[in-house]
């Protein structure tokens, strides 16, 4: 390791916390509240007595425990968080200041359209920002996240072919998919073909002919591909299946890489979700909140889910006759306070979202050709925003892809995806993201090659690694197969 660069990870301060019951005593109080100016009421029955079981505790012992249960976790805004198959990058804190507008927050969505003209407005201009960003024709903001927008993108083109009497049952589903889009397609009523990758890593224009037959609806692509990779074949492949009668589904999980550089309405794309809570701020790292908007081509406009916001003058209202919509897929108007957070980060950037790929992808390409030289790579050419390693070379050492992960911990870096994607073996799959400064890629860099240098010299550390960590390596394989399903740990 560069005795220039350090890593993160060290020994120190692991502390217990233990459970506010168990620290409250009474009298303890974290408040000083003023004379009541109503008469007291008296308790219901079954609730009588002292009421509720709180605990009482001062102030100072409940700001401890919040700050200590905070650093047992790791967020994005602890440091760089490197997830392949999510793009974790730094939210800025603006963005969340004006999702918490009381204009926003407060606003019911069942308020009329005069009451709320400010968030129709906000509604109908990101629409238009997220269809001119992927190149297509209009936007819905009713899935609440990724996998959502699929099933939305994927019940339009089923309602396509319904609508054009065009019998299709089958979707072309590329091997490096993501593994959403063959349920996504078993839920819209098709069954899938698998489309096996050709040789760089990405689909081949021949291989995809054959499979492209009057059965098809069309193909469910994600591109760049789960390896990294652009499907360079990909305007060629959508035409054909424009001429055979087909759709193009496009799976915008990995939309970061290429914003302001493909224009996806002119590579055949008639529908793509795009994960505004990955490319566009609001980093979902433990399950949430997400949005997942669809834009699509000319052909799918009429299939677009309903109430649509449209302008009329100065104002804005809800247009509800859309004889052939695919109807409403939210109890309300999408995940509204991520879609602000959205529209905030479009507004803040502009054109630089250019700029945020170019650098996603400047980063990606840097991490990967600093590392090569000791950690296997599969497709050894230049990728997008992510690439793939396996541990090949560390295998020898028995060193398992996991264990490169869990030492990872120790050294103060969250891990990055393992064993995704499925079409190669122990993979360790990096996204640096464009917001990762130089020296925080060089520390990643470090601690990576210290590991690698570790499996050689040292593995047994790395088959025991977290070493530092508040709970010591886990039973994965126990856990699976013995869960615990209730409170009673005993």
């Amino acid at each position: 390791m560069s005795a220039e660069v350090k890593v993160p990870g060290q020994t120190g301060l692991i502390l217990n916390e233990d459970l506010l019951w168990e620290r409250g005593r009474q009298g303890r109080s974290a408040m000083s509240l003023p004379e009541s100016g109503v008469p007291k009421a008296s308790l219901p029955a079954e609730v009588a007595g002292d009421g509720p079981d709180w605990p009482d505790l001062s102030e100072q012992q409940v700001a401890r425990h919040y700050t200590r249960l905070s650093t047992w976790n790791f967020g994005v805004d602890t440091g760089p968080y490197p997830l392949g198959s999510c793009t974790m990058k730094y939210n800025p804190k603006i963005n969340d200041a004006l999702a918490d507008l009381p204009g926003f927050v407060g606003a019911h969505p069942l308020l009329p359209a005069e009451a709320v003209q400010g968030e129709l407005s906000l509604i109908h201009d990101l629409e238009a920002y997220l269809a001119e960003i992927v190149g297509l024709k209009a936007t819905t903001l009713q899935p609440g996240a990724g996998a959502h927008g699929e099933l939305c993108g994927m019940l339009m083109i089923a309602a396509y072919h319904r609508h054009n009497k065009t019998r299709r049952t089958k979707v072309l589903v590329p091997e490096t998919a993501h593994g959403t889009n063959p349920a996504t397609a078993s839920m819209c009523g098709f069954s899938e073909i698998q489309v096996p990758l050709g040789s760089k890593g990405y689909l081949e224009y021949a291989t995809v002919e054959k499979l492209m037959t009057d059965e098809v609806a069309g193909l469910m692509v994600t591109n760049p591909n789960t390896l990294g990779l652009f499907e360079t074949e990909l305007h060629k492949i959508n035409q054909m299946i424009h001429d055979r009668g087909g759709l193009v589904y496009g799976d915008g999980a990995n939309l970061n890489a290429v914003m302001g550089w493909a224009d996806l309405g002119r590579l055949g794309i008639d529908a793509v979700h795009i994960n505004v809570h990955k490319t566009l701020s609001t980093p979902h790292g433990g399950g949430g909140p997400g949005a997942g908007p669809v834009a699509v081509s000319q052909a799918l406009v009429p299939y677009l889910p309903g109430p649509r916001v449209v302008k009329e003058g100065d104002s804005y209202r809800w247009e509800v006759d859309l004889p052939l919509s695919i109807g409403r897929l939210h109890g309300f108007h999408g995940q509204f306070r991520t879609l602000v957070r959205a529209f905030a980060y479009i507004l803040t950037m502009g054109a630089d979202l250019k700029r945020a790929s170019e650098l996603a992808v400047l980063n990606a390409n840097y991490v990967k050709e600093k590392l090569k030289d000791l950690y296997d790579l599969p497709f050894n050419q230049s990728c997008m925003h992510e690439f793939v390693f396996t541990n090949a070379k560390q295998e020898p050492h028995k060193v398992s892809t996991l264990d490169i992960a869990k030492r990872l911990i120790d050294l103060g870096f969250h891990p990055p995806t393992i064993y995704f994607p499925l079409v190669v073996h122990s993979a360790i799959m990096i996204e640096p993201t464009e917001t990762e400064s130089k020296e925080d890629l060089d520390a990643f860099i470090a601690a990576m090659r210290q590991v690698a240098e570790e499996a050689k010299n040292d593995p047994d550390i790395l088959h025991r690694a977290p070493l530092n960590t508040f709970r010591q390596r886990l039973d994965d394989v126990a856990a699976a197969r013995r869960p615990i399903l209730t409170g009673d740990m005993g």
